[in-house]
């Protein structure tokens, strides 16, 4: 049975990691200013960062390439499904960045200050930061379902889907 390349196998379970910690280590509203959750940024710009070489090793062929048995739909439903995720994985981190900077936050990477993205404000950061609070909770649910179709996978279909993600 193929396997997904090893590179992407490390890198998904990397970011299924990073995702889940930066979630467990969010802060809401004025406790962003009073207390930065500098661990969370530093977790949330390493999916950021993770994204990149993830990216690259599906591009340069290392994604396998498998047809769903279930047909045409269901096979545009799952390229659909891992766009919407790479999508909440580069746009999450961006959109907290840059509430951060608009609440004058400094953001840093393990210890790296970076630039701000905007300018301070006096007052609520903007829906960019309501947008990136409900996004960390709507990829969450993204991730469960992604995890409940991969357990379809493999208990219904017996399809060896879960296999080729195996870290073992």
């Amino acid at each position: 049975m193929p396997r997904y390349s090893r590179t992407l196998i490390i890198l998904h379970w990397a970011m299924a990691l990073l995702i889940l910690a930066a979630w467990l280590t969010s802060e809401g509203g004025r406790q962003v200013r009073l207390n930065p959750p500098m661990l969370h940024f530093s977790l949330g710009l390493s999916v950021l960062l993770l994204v990149v070489p993830r990216l690259i090793a599906r591009w340069w062929g290392s994604k396998l390439r498998i047809e769903d048995p279930q047909g045409p739909w269901l096979n545009l439903a799952a390229k659909i499904g891992h766009a919407v995720l790479y999508l909440f994985m580069i746009g999450l981190p961006l959109t907290g960045w840059y509430a951060a900077s608009r609440m004058g936050v400094s953001v840093s990477f393990f210890g790296l200050s970076l630039p701000a993205l905007t300018a301070p404000v006096q007052g609520p950061a903007g829906p960019i930061a309501e947008i990136h609070q409900t996004g960390g909770t709507i990829v969450l649910f993204l991730a469960g379902l992604h995890s409940i179709i991969a357990f379809w996978h493999h208990f219904v279909l017996r399809d060896g889907t879960m296999q080729r993600m195996n870290p073992i």
